[in-house]
């Protein structure tokens, strides 16, 4: 429902106003242009927020602040909207600040492999950026055509080639970002090597805007790879799986840019919808989508194909199939990419991100199903996840997802990960979905750090609040 000016506080009014003034009419909306746009991709759920404000400039952005700190008024940032975990909702009585109108491509330096963007540009932009002078951006995930490198960097997010080039945080060489107060702090350095005191940009890598809110970004670029190899295999367990993980990265010399790992629960909910031609028998307990990226055209497909060869030979693969172009490729990910797949087979479905030892997924998963079935006898599990970089995405259907179901859910999800010393959140962030279980995966002492932080850059709470950091930590 649309919050109507009548609802409005006259100093959050007044407020409006000014930043119409300020920015245009235009670029602050509300009512039914607000309540039009969903804030969470999985749930639909509309925005709330009094108004959507849209600065075009990133001296715009640092106007907006410092006028809504005076105001004492709250903001919540919005990127590409794809998150999952809630960290996008905005409350009747606070201002959701869009970055989407900054979204230009800077400047690119092919000599010294860099691409300076603003933070509203999205994912597959700086992508097609790159390859268009013959590099590329090495982040890669589902949601590339929405999501933003603003929100990429407020998340850390990670994606499908981890494996190969790590995080969002290793793809930042500096960044800009605006305090709550409207301050800008320009650490856009394009150096890989800067070590001229404290490394700021990491104070706002994986902040999820409560720190301060990035507008543009310094980034690594790689050297374009011309040749990619793709198959899917068939395991006979768990070993095997995990075996044929070390052999690829051993044998490949470094080429190894995807391990994407399916439990058979998830392989088969998938296929069995019709949406996907099974190009393996179903029946597997585990199978492995892996990706290699290199130049040499014929000695990498003579490498991955003798790698592969050795897997059978040693019993850690019973079955695979190779993608022999482009289209075939596309269809064997798209086994591994459908979200709405899952959405539709589990609804309504309640999603979870972790991370965790690779040695002990096996028990963990088992404890998990374990529990869950205790629970609820009628439970579907689908498991997949990116092994190699230690994560996992669980996806559960019990036939509800109301708040307490939910609760009981994540329990059954989160509790296990203390022991392992697993994370509640692999890539997707805290938000304010998984803020209260943050102490399993976070000492009271990081908490009490991490509430110090924001207290400093955030005085009076106005960036994202009640988001990642329990909020009695911020009372103490």
């Amino acid at each position: 429902m649309a919050v109507t000016s009548k609802e409005l506080s006259p100093s959050l009014a007044a407020l409006i106003e000014t930043l119409r003034e300020r920015l245009g009419a235009a670029q602050v909306l509300t009512g039914d242009d607000v309540a039009s746009r969903q804030v969470d991709w999985l749930s639909g759920a509309s925005c709330r927020a009094a108004a959507i404000v849209r600065p075009g400039t990133p001296e715009q952005v640092a106007e907006v602040l410092a006028l809504c700190h005076q105001a004492r008024q709250p903001i919540v940032t919005h990127g590409g909207l794809t998150g999952l975990v809630h960290g996008a909702e905005a409350a009747p009585d606070e201002l959701a600040l869009s970055l989407e109108r900054l979204a230009a491509i800077e400047e690119i330096d092919p000599v010294a492999g860099t691409i300076t963007v603003q933070a509203g540009a999205p994912l597959q932009k700086v992508q097609e950026a790159a390859r268009e002078v013959g590099m590329q951006f090495a982040l890669d995930l589902g949601a590339r055509g929405s999501c933003s490198i603003g929100g990429n960097i407020a998340t850390n997010a990670g994606g499908n080639r981890v494996i190969r080039y790590g995080m969002m945080r290793q793809q930042v060489l500096g960044l800009e970002a605006v305090l709550a107060d409207g301050q800008v702090i320009s650490a856009m350095s394009p150096m890989l090597k800067n070590n001229a005191g404290y490394d700021l940009k990491q104070l706002f890598i994986g902040s999820e805007g409560t720190l301060g809110v990035v507008t543009r970004a310094v980034l690594k670029l790689q050297p374009a790879l011309g040749d990619s190899r793709t198959a899917l295999v068939a395991c006979p367990d768990f070993t095997s799986m995990t075996s044929l993980l070390t052999h690829l990265r051993d044998s490949l010399g470094g080429s190894l840019a995807a391990f994407e790992a399916m439990w058979q629960n998830h392989f088969a909910l998938i296929t069995e919808q019709e949406r996907h031609q099974p190009p393996l028998d179903t029946d597997a307990p585990y199978y492995a989508l892996v990706e290699s990226l290199a130049n040499d055209e014929d000695h990498h497909r003579q490498q991955f194909e003798a790698a592969l060869e050795a897997s059978v030979e040693q019993g850690w693969v019973v079955d695979a199939v190779i993608a022999q172009s482009e289209s075939q490729r596309d269809k064997l990910w798209a086994i591994r990419d459908d979200i709405e797949g899952l959405v539709e087979a589990l609804s309504p479905i309640m999603a979870f991100d972790v991370s965790l030892p690779i040695g002990e997924m096996q028990d963990y998963v088992a404890e998990v199903q374990a529990r869950l079935e205790a629970r609820w006898p009628q439970v579907r599990l689908a498991v997949f996840g990116h092994l190699g970089d230690g994560n996992l995405h669980l996806s559960v259907g019990v036939g509800s997802d109301d708040p307490d179901t939910r609760h009981e859910v994540e329990a059954c999800l989160y509790e296990p990960l203390a022991r392992v010393k697993g994370s509640i959140s692999a890539e997707h962030g805290i938000g304010l979905e998984k803020r209260d279980w943050l102490s399993i995966s976070r000492s009271p002492e990081e908490l009490t750090l991490m509430a110090s932080l924001k207290r400093t850059l955030d005085p009076h709470g106005l960036l994202n609040r009640h988001k990642v950091v329990p909020w009695t930590a911020l009372q103490t």
